[in-house]
């Protein structure tokens, strides 16, 4: 076995869309800049961020009725989801960029306009939907939103799901129509197909083995080939680990002060696909409904339209699972692997403290096909057993970490850890991700790169005009970038009015 050592400037772990999102950042703001990416898998975009592996993309705080909490004294907290609108925002104005420089010639190869709508049966539920509305629709990032308990107005909104439906519950929904669909599947492969262009090193069949420092304070990343066996040593001075479940081993490996007390919950999931374009053709928004008492955040139940391959899909889910792999590809030991000396009363705090979750996880593998069909008549009342297909979607590895809440916190959410220097960092955790990707990565690039953040800002705010406002507070601006992204990415043929 020969090993080959080389030098570089940057090394991305994993050809997802994290990686991809901060190699395009990273090629407009320091050209010069040599890049490598390392990915164990064929092609880019295989784990989490392919199309199949999600049941529903495009998350802009719109539809999920998880980031609108209700307060003690009975109000609405709509503060994630003006945070999440407001990140979501950045992606789009990043992306506008990319088409108007030519680096993505059709947008609609990975970004459609379709509505976004929430969804919720029972007096109570449709109480919080009604001021859920009213809160978020006195903010300028959320005008427009539509509300009806009426059930003729939901005939012509969703007419799928308002068919044969014989219960006399109340039913209540709220709809916009400025939401999109992303597929994320796509956009990765676009955003890598540039950073080929840009001379980035891509290498497939690649997997890390191992990152440790050196004594000149370069990180030293140790790559097999897996077609050759070949053992290659990569040096570099920033290294991102964005391989999605797999991070948290890798970040492991670095041996960093923040890589402590940090473990990792892994959920699986499956959800439905429509296979009868009759059906597919009848619906067409988001619709997200709330999820069951116990489940976690990511297993909010919808129906969404979905753009794949260019073509309208329909999907249901997710039913959430249990498997102790961190990737879809990966090992069954993952999880054990995973556990180290100084993470055990972490991770063991958390299974103590989550055993109504892990009672959940085991209820949904049970599921037999029939009793997911039941689910889904909840949303279709008229779905028929041979109109769905089960897939298997990605795996999500929630972080476990200490906080001040306790011990052992189960973290739902995206997380970045970086080195106190800024010479490594790391992607963890599940949902918004990927619709985040930009405002993630551009708090990686101010965590690694302080000092050449300064000299930098004007290119990030000639790439993304909202850059350091709160849009929220900054109506104007909101409508400005709003209309021209909307135009570049093929939004709107009519203009957007903001009242």
């Amino acid at each position: 076995m020969s090993s080959i050592q080389i030098k570089t400037d940057v090394i991305l772990i994993g050809a997802g869309v994290m990686s991809a999102t901060l190699g395009a950042l990273l090629k407009e703001l320091a050209p010069e800049w040599e890049i490598k990416v390392f990915e164990k898998l064929a092609s880019a975009g295989e784990e989490s961020s392919n199309e199949w592996n999600n049941a529903g993309t495009g998350h802009a705080a719109l539809c999920e009725l998880n980031y609108t909490s209700v307060k003690s004294d009975g109000s609405i907290d709509i503060g994630k989801a003006i945070s999440i609108n407001e990140q979501f925002q950045l992606s789009r104005q990043f992306w506008a960029y990319l088409v108007n420089s030519n680096v993505i010639r059709n947008p609609q190869d990975f970004i459609m306009p379709l509505p976004h709508m929430s969804l919720v049966q029972g007096d109570e539920n449709a109480t919080f939907l009604k001021r859920r509305f009213k809160a978020l629709s006195e903010n300028p990032l959320f005008q427009g939103m539509e509300f009806s308990d009426d059930p003729e107005q939901l005939k012509q909104w969703v007419p799928l799901i308002m068919e044969g439906r014989t219960s006399n519950e109340p039913i209540a929904a709220t709809k916009i129509e400025s939401g999109t669909d992303v597929n994320f599947g796509a956009l990765t492969r676009l955003l890598f197909e540039h950073l080929k262009s840009k001379n980035v090193e891509i290498h497939y069949k690649h997997s890390v083995k191992d990152i440790k420092r050196t004594s000149d304070g370069l990180w030293n990343v140790k790559v097999q080939d897996i077609e050759s066996g070949t053992t290659e040593y990569h040096t570099a001075k920033f290294v991102f680990i964005g391989g999605g479940g797999g991070s948290l081993p890798l970040l492991q490996k670095t041996g960093i002060p923040e890589s402590k007390h940090i473990g990792g919950f892994p959920v699986s999931g499956l959800f439905m696909a429509c296979n009868n374009p009759d059906v597919v053709a009848r619906h067409h928004a988001k619709v997200y409904g709330r999820a069951k008492i116990g489940a976690p955040p990511m297993s909010v139940p919808h129906l969404d339209t979905r753009y794949i391959n260019n073509k309208k899909a329909l999907l249901f889910g997710p039913f959430a699972g249990f498997s102790p792999k961190f990737l879809k590809t990966g090992s069954n030991l993952d999880l054990i692997l995973s556990v180290k000396p100084d993470n055990i009363l972490t991770m063991l705090a958390a299974g103590v403290k989550e055993m109504a979750l892990t009672k959940y996880l085991i209820q949904q593998v049970m599921l037999s096909n029939e009793q997911r069909m039941e689910e889904l008549r909840e949303f279709i009342p008229n779905a028929k057993s041979e109109d769905w297909d089960i897939v298997v979607a990605g795996q999500r590895v929630q972080v476990i970490k200490d906080t001040a809440i306790g011990r052992g916190t189960l973290q739902f959410g995206t997380e970045v850890v970086t080195a106190a220097d800024g010479s490594v960092a790391a992607l963890l955790g599940a949902s918004p991700g990927a619709s985040t990707a930009v405002n993630v990565m551009l708090e990686v690039l101010g965590r690694c790169f302080p000092q050449q953040m300064k000299a930098w800002e004007s290119k990030i705010k000639e790439m993304i005009p909202s850059y350091g406002v709160a849009l929220t507070e900054n109506p104007e601006l909101f409508q400005r970038t709003h209309e021209a992204t909307s135009q570049a990415l093929g939004l709107s043929e009519k203009k957007t009015v903001f009242s």
